[in-house]
């Protein structure tokens, strides 16, 4: 049985948002090709997420120096600890579907603050005398991105900072990336995609729902 992590970061209901429809496909797809799996959605929109600010920061230059967590200051604790549970939780899982919308170039800011919660050294990476090196390895993540304007070709091809991201930070961390699953145009095409011509995006949803199956094969 392997444990899967669902990170979404978009506030929209499910039946406004393109990625998280997509996300929705590609896991009750994924639940019937693997029922005996564990699939732990988290929405964090809906979580407390701990920014890196001063407390975290004073917090992790006292615990270098030796300093014990129980010295610690209340709100430095209290930053520290939920930041070691998220990560605890991540590194848990042996699967990841990150699902994001793409905004202002990049992610959403909850997903940035997440992935500044997991990417903890000791934990998640390490560094060496060749420089950093990540401790995710033999696990598999999946980005699932719907983007209102065309960015796979054209003039913004070198503006796409949201699917590159998170591509870059899962090897960054040694996941080994299965695949982007991109839906883009939507702000062009959203009147007649979901309207005159709903088999397109119905379609869409069909090819993502063959993803399962890929997802499955290349675990490592």
């Amino acid at each position: 049985m392997a444990k899967v992590l669902n990170i979404t970061a978009n506030p929209k209901p499910v039946e406004y948002s393109y990625s998280l429809s997509m996300a929705q496909a590609f896991l009750e797809a994924y639940r019937q090709e693997s029922p005996n799996d564990e699939i732990t959605e988290i929405d964090l929109y809906e979580t407390d997420i701990p920014f890196v600010d001063k407390y975290v920061l004073s917090a992790w230059d006292k615990l270098q120096q030796g300093t014990d967590f129980d010295a610690l200051s209340d709100a430095e604790k209290n930053k520290v600890g939920q930041m070691n549970q998220m990560v605890d939780q991540f590194t848990a899982a042996d699967k990841y579907v990150f699902v994001t919308p793409l905004w202002n170039l990049s992610v959403p800011p909850k997903m940035k603050a997440y992935i500044d919660t997991i990417c903890i050294v000791g934990k998640t990476f390490k560094y060496t005398e060749q420089g950093p090196v990540g401790l995710m390895n033999g696990k598999k993540g999946i980005h699932i991105q719907a983007r209102g304007g065309m960015y796979s070709e054209g003039p913004a091809k070198d503006l796409e900072f949201g699917d590159r991201y998170i591509r870059g930070i899962l090897s960054f961390l040694g996941v080994e990336t299965a695949a982007s699953v991109i839906a883009e145009g939507m702000l062009q095409c959203r009147i007649r995609l979901m309207t005159s011509s709903p088999r397109r995006w119905n379609g869409r949803n069909r090819r993502v729902r063959s993803l399962p199956s890929r997802f499955n094969k290349q675990q490592g």
